[in-house]
């Protein structure tokens, strides 16, 4: 800062803005050349793994089927009460998406239902979709 005797004004202060130029232009030089010359860190990504016969491919729509009889099916592949929990697990395990679908029949009553989205939400699968056959017939 300059100062000066101003005659009636007082004393006037000039900022010497030049410093501040200075270093405002070698900041920029500094960040213009630091990402040119930056080398990242090689990341491991996770490669996706082959699927056996079981289970459904990782692009296919996951479908748990309840039948009138109580009995259910993954994809068309049978599959118990009690391995349900399991058996999701294992199929989402290498997904990304988590979306899985019921398809009832009409006269499985809605607690049977409710049990299988219990299961499918405790074994992580989020968002469940139902689909039902009055529904389908609609499309």
């Amino acid at each position: 800062m300059g100062i000066a005797l101003g005659g009636k004004h007082g004393i006037v202060a000039d900022p010497n803005v030049v410093p501040l130029i200075d270093i405002l232009l070698v900041l920029l030089l500094i960040f213009m050349i630091i990402p040119a010359h930056y080398v990242g860190l090689d990341a491991q990504i996770p490669q996706q793994s082959t699927p056996t016969g079981k289970e459904p491919l990782p692009d296919e729509v996951v479908v748990v089927q309840v039948l009138t009889d109580g009995t259910l099916r993954i994809n068309r592949q049978p599959v118990t009460w009690e391995s349900l929990g399991s058996r999701l697990d294992e199929i989402f395990k290498v997904r990304i998406d988590r979306t899985a679908f019921i398809r009832d029949d009409s006269s499985v009553e809605f607690s049977v239902v409710a049990k299988v989205i219990d299961v499918m939400r405790t074994a992580g699968v989020a968002p469940v979709g139902l689909l039902a056959p009055e529904l389908e017939k609609g499309l």
